[in-house]
C-alpha cells in the first residue's frame, strides 16, 4: 500500500522532465525563495528537486551555505537547454565563506537535484528540460 501511495506522489503537483526522468519539484520564483533554496534540509526525497526561475537569462552562481545535502546544480537557458552543470556539490557549513558554483554561461532556470542524478542520466549540455503546465513559461 505504501509503495503505491509513493508512486502516485511522483506524478502529482509540479514536475520537470530531464533525460527521460520526471522529478517532482518545488518552485522558487521570488528572491526570498531563491535565497532560501534547499537550506537547512536534512534530505531531499528521491525523485524530487527544486526549480529556480530567474527574471532574466544571465550568468548565475549558486552556493551551498547552510545546505546539508550534496546536490547537482544544473543551469538552463531561455530555451530550457542545459548550458552548465555543477555535479556532486558538497554541503557547506562555512557560512559566508562557502564557495560559489557558477554557470559560466547565461542561464534562466536552475534545477537542483540530489548529487549523482546528472551522472545517472548521463546528462550532456544541450539536454532539454520540460515543465509541467503549472510552471510559468517566462517571456
Amino acid at each position: 500500500m505504501l509503495l503505491s501511495l509513493l508512486g502516485g506522489c511522483a506524478s502529482a503537483g509540479s514536475w520537470v522532465e530531464l533525460g527521460g526522468q520526471r522529478y517532482r519539484v518545488e518552485i522558487a520564483d521570488d528572491d526570498a525563495e531563491r535565497a532560501r533554496g534547499l537550506m537547512f534540509r536534512d534530505e531531499l526525497a528521491t525523485g524530487t528537486g527544486m526549480i529556480f526561475l530567474h527574471d532574466r537569462e544571465e550568468p548565475q552562481a549558486y552556493w551551498m551555505k547552510n545546505t546539508k545535502i550534496p546536490l547537482d546544480i544544473l543551469y538552463f537557458d531561455n530555451a530550457r537547454k542545459l548550458v552548465a552543470q555543477q555535479r556532486d556539490v558538497p554541503p557547506c557549513t562555512a557560512g559566508n565563506a562557502c564557495p560559489s558554483y557558477p554557470s559560466n554561461a547565461p542561464a534562466r532556470y536552475v534545477l537542483e537535484l540530489n548529487a549523482g542524478e546528472a551522472a545517472k542520466l548521463k546528462l550532456q549540455n544541450g539536454a532539454e528540460l520540460k515543465f509541467s503546465n503549472d510552471i510559468p513559461k517566462l517571456p
